[in-house]
């Protein structure tokens, strides 16, 4: 009997309420490559990637997956995967190359062709209108730091929502701004490369603002489908009962969590304690104005989840994640790992129950704020070879897929911890190898094994076991 034929698919696909959603996700930057072509502008990333050092072993997003000019092939993939749905992102310096103003004809042609060729292979779009690939022209004149991103981002959301409002059944108006401040403006080890510690965080709030002025320009647009943020969440622990360490606990769990979501769904930011505010003080006055702007009516909330954080007291090099060494040292705070999990590629704690104990905790501190969830994001990398000659036997995915998909329909199930949570979906992360970041083509997470010096695709054990699992669920044969 085959891994993806095992009563444990059949099990698992028995748990999954009818409406459950399984899909994958990708962003634009990663896998389209074509960075100069079809009339797309330079984007803040592009720039950031030919700084020498910046990324992994001097690698190029200049390819990447060439999704660009391999779209119906890809597509194709997605089909025999079987997957109900298919979160991309948008890439904003292709359909607006300069941020402002003049919209691309042929970048909008080009999601026309993806969203089409999606529905008619009976795949449902879920569209992220900014996954970090921000116009490098806004860049240069300040990014998220700027006031004036966040009203451009409004009248971008706007152009899209009219393009193709009538067919993309999901919208994500952000992906990670977590991400985006502390890796892109804090530490400086992703785009735009600024290291401002404390001093990034106005690009916290003109996220936020974006995302409601997105929101709203979508409504107004009137597209078909649900609208949503999603962002990278974590529950954040102390590393000992020390008072220092629950200290900066509290601390760490309100800069990557509370700051975000708080004020998408309550409409506030959190209270911030007395001993934070001289650090914190740089994010400014917040206007009654703008927080009713961010506090837009949602149809879904998504939850990014990798793994559990641990933080201790004082500066020190961190366990994970392992791109950030340097950068975080800095930190009056550091995180230690957990030596009672094993670890994924990137050196991240593999903790399946962690993801239970994050939609608990949305459920307690949201209650009835929090609209229906989606893991917009769950995946791992592992070490593999850059060429394969047949199916690449990557258990170690399969395992950690399994469990932590397990893991949140145990939770949200009646009784379970987080109980009361409405899970509509997992979103693996993702479709095929590609451009991690600054991690280069270092970090393979793809369900399809992709040879970067030819382009070939080689579905991996993964996508036939997701495969099989999404047959399950329908009570198709997963033979």
């Amino acid at each position: 009997m085959t891994l993806e034929s095992t009563e444990s698919v059949t099990e698992l696909a028995g748990r999954m309420p009818p409406s459950f959603s399984l899909g994958v996700a990708a962003a634009a930057f990663q896998i389209e490559g074509a960075l100069a072509d079809g009339g797309r502008g330079p984007s803040g990333w592009d720039a950031f990637a030919q700084k020498p050092g910046a990324i992994v072993d001097g690698h190029s997003p200049d390819v990447a997956c060439d999704h660009y000019n391999r779209l119906p092939e890809d597509v194709a993939l997605l089909k025999e995967l079987g997957v109900d749905s298919y979160r991309f992102s948008l890439a904003w310096p292709r359909i607006q190359p300069d941020g402002r103003g003049r919209l691309n004809p042929e970048g909008l042609d080009f999601y026309d062709r993806l969203i089409d060729q999606l529905l008619e292979a009976g795949i449902a779009p879920m569209a992220t209108l900014y996954h970090w690939d921000t116009p490098l022209a806004l860049e240069q004149r300040g990014g998220w730091l700027n006031r004036e991103t966040a009203e451009r981002f409004g009248e971008y959301a706007a152009a899209a929502g009219q393009r193709y409002g009538d067919r993309v059944s999901q919208w994500v108006t952000l992906n990670e701004p977590v991400s985006v401040t502390l890796n892109g403006y804090a530490l400086g080890v992703h785009a735009p490369g600024r290291a401002l510690m404390f001093d990034a965080l106005p690009s916290i709030h003109h996220q936020l603002l974006a995302h409601g002025l997105g929101t709203q320009a979508l409504r107004a647009a009137g597209v078909r489908g649900g609208i949503g943020v999603t962002n990278l969440h974590a529950p954040i622990r102390p590393a000992s009962r020390k008072i220092g360490d629950r200290v900066v606990a509290h601390l760490y769990d309100l800069l990557m969590n509370r700051i975000y979501a708080d004020p998408v769904l309550l409409g506030r930011y959190p209270n911030l304690p007395v001993y934070a505010r001289p650090w914190l003080r740089s994010i400014g006055r917040i206007s009654d104005s703008d927080l009713r702007t961010i506090h837009q009516p949602l149809d879904f909330y998504g939850l990014n989840y990798y793994f559990p954080v641990k933080v201790a007291l004082g500066r020190g090099v961190t366990a994970i994640p392992a791109d950030m060494h340097k950068a975080v040292a800095r930190l009056p705070f550091h995180e230690v790992g957990y030596p009672e999990f094993s670890n994924t590629g990137f050196g991240w704690p593999v903790a399946p129950g962690h993801l239970g104990v994050l939609l608990q905790e949305m459920r307690d501190r949201y209650g009835a704020a929090l609209p229906p969830v989606y893991i917009t994001e769950g995946g791992a990398s592992f070490p593999e070879p850059d060429t394969v000659s047949g199916t690449l036997q990557d258990g170690e995915r399969v395992s950690y897929l399994a469990s932590h998909l397990a893991a949140a329909l145990e939770a949200t199930a009646p009784g379970g911890i987080a109980s009361g949570v409405d899970l509509r979906g997992y979103f693996v992360w993702t479709l095929m190898d590609n451009f991690e970041w600054a991690a280069g083509y270092s970090q393979r997470f793809g369900l399809v094994h992709v040879d970067f010096s030819n382009q070939e695709r080689t579905p991996k054990q993964s996508f036939y076991w997701y495969q099989a699992l999404s047959r399950a669920r329908r009570g198709q044969p997963t033979g």
